[in-house]
C-alpha cells in the first residue's frame, strides 16, 4: 500500500491512462482484477472547456472503479487550471493527473505533452498553478526526457514536486523513442532518490517478475502496466498476487479468456451503444487473441460481426473447436 495526498492505493500496481484505451469499460474490468489504482486516457483542456461532448462523456466515472485518475493536458496554464477546476469540481475522480510525456505530433504541437520535458520552469509553473486551485491531488505523468541529449528528468522531477505534485509516474523512454527501444531503469532510479513524493515506475513490465525487478532495482513506489495489460488483464492480477506472495500464477484458459472478452463487449455496449463497441471491440479482440492458434480465422469472424448475437457465436465456436481437439492454446 502507498498514498497519493489523502488518497489511499492498496497495492503496487497500476493501470497506464492508454488513449483510445482506458474508458470505463476497460478500466473497471482491469479494476476487477485488482489493479491498485487505474487511470482514464488523457483528455484535452481545450475541448472540455469548449463543451465537446465526446469529451464530456469521457469524465464519466464508474463507482466501482475508484481509486482512479483522470489525466488531462494542455499547453496554455489558464486553459489547464479551467480544465483541472471543472474535474475537481464536476467529477468523482479522486487524483488529477497532468500528461507531459505523450510523444505524438498533434500533441507536441498544441505545446502539451512531451513538449514540457524540455522546459522544468513551465513544469513548475503550470503544475504549481493547478495545485493552487483545486482540492483533489495533483500528479504528473512525464518522461525521462526529449531525446538523449535532453533528458531533464530528476531536474523536471523535482521541479514537479516542488510545485506541489503529489506523485510522480516516470516512463522510462524519450520522446523520440515513441513506444521502441528499452526504457532506462536507471534513470526512474536517480528520479526516486532525488525527490521525497511517490514514484511510480513505468516501461517494459511485461511479466510479474518484471514487475518486481523494478522495484527492487529503482525503489519505486509502485509499477504502471500499459500496453501489456491491452486484452490481458490477468496481467494485473498475476502480477499483484506475485508481488504480494511469490507466487507466479499461470495464464488463463482459453473459455476464461473469451468470457472476459464477452463482459468487456457489454461494459462497452453500455458506454456507447452496440454498433460503434462492436467496432471498437475488434481492436480488443485482437489483443484478447494474441499467440491463440487460429486466432487468424476467428478475427475474421469477429470483425465481420454487426451485432452481439453474431459476435457471441463467433467466440463460443472458437471455443466449443478447442475444446474438441484438445488443442493447446498457445501458438
Amino acid at each position: 500500500m502507498f498514498k497519493i495526498g489523502d488518497v489511499e492505493i492498496n497495492n503496487r500496481v497500476v493501470l497506464a491512462p492508454m488513449a483510445g484505451v482506458c474508458n470505463v469499460a476497460f478500466r473497471l474490468t482491469v479494476k476487477e482484477f485488482g489493479a491498485g489504482l487505474v487511470c482514464a486516457e488523457m483528455i484535452s483542456d481545450k475541448a472540455l472547456l469548449f463543451g465537446n461532448e465526446k469529451t464530456k462523456r469521457m469524465l464519466y466515472i464508474d463507482e466501482n472503479e475508484h481509486p482512479m485518475s483522470l489525466q488531462i493536458f494542455g499547453g496554455e496554464k489558464e486553459t489547464l487550471v479551467e480544465a483541472a477546476k471543472y474535474v475537481d469540481e464536476n467529477t468523482s475522480a479522486d487524483i488529477i493527473d497532468i500528461n507531459m510525456g505523450c510523444p505524438v505530433s498533434k500533441i507536441i504541437r498544441c505545446e502539451a505533452g512531451a513538449r514540457w520535458l524540455l522546459d522544468p520552469e513551465k513544469i513548475y509553473d503550470m503544475v504549481n498553478a493547478v495545485v493552487q486551485n483545486v482540492s483533489k491531488p495533483v500528479t504528473v505523468k512525464m518522461r525521462i526526457g526529449w531525446d538523449s541529449a535532453h533528458i531533464y528528468a530528476v531536474e523536471n522531477a523535482r521541479m514537479a514536486e516542488k510545485a506541489g505534485a503529489a506523485a510522480i509516474t516516470m516512463h522510462g523512454r524519450t520522446r523520440e523513442q515513441m513506444y521502441e527501444g528499452q526504457a532506462d531503469w536507471e534513470i526512474i532510479r536517480q528520479v526516486k532518490a532525488a525527490v521525497d513524493i511517490p514514484v511510480i515506475g513505468n516501461g517494459d513490465v511485461t511479466s510479474p517478475e518484471l514487475a518486481q525487478k523494478m522495484l527492487d532495482e529503482t525503489g519505486v513506489d509502485a509499477v504502471m502496466i500499459g500496453r501489456e495489460a491491452l486484452g490481458n488483464p490477468w496481467m494485473i492480477y498475476r502480477t499483484v498476487h506475485y508481488l504480494e506472495t511469490g507466487e507466479l500464477i499461470g495464464e488463463p484458459d482459453l473459455k476464461e479468456k473469451m468470457d472476459v472478452l464477452k463482459l468487456h463487449m457489454d461494459r462497452l455496449i453500455d458506454l456507447k451503444g452496440e454498433k460503434v463497441a462492436l467496432m471498437e471491440m475488434r481492436k480488443h479482440a485482437s489483443w484478447y487473441m494474441k499467440n491463440i492458434k487460429g486466432n487468424g480465422r476467428i478475427r475474421k469472424g469477429i470483425n465481420q460481426s454487426e451485432t452481439r448475437s453474431q459476435l457471441v457465436e463467433v467466440l463460443d465456436e472458437f471455443v466449443a473447436e478447442h475444446q474438441a481437439n484438445n488443442t493447446e492454446l498457445i501458438v
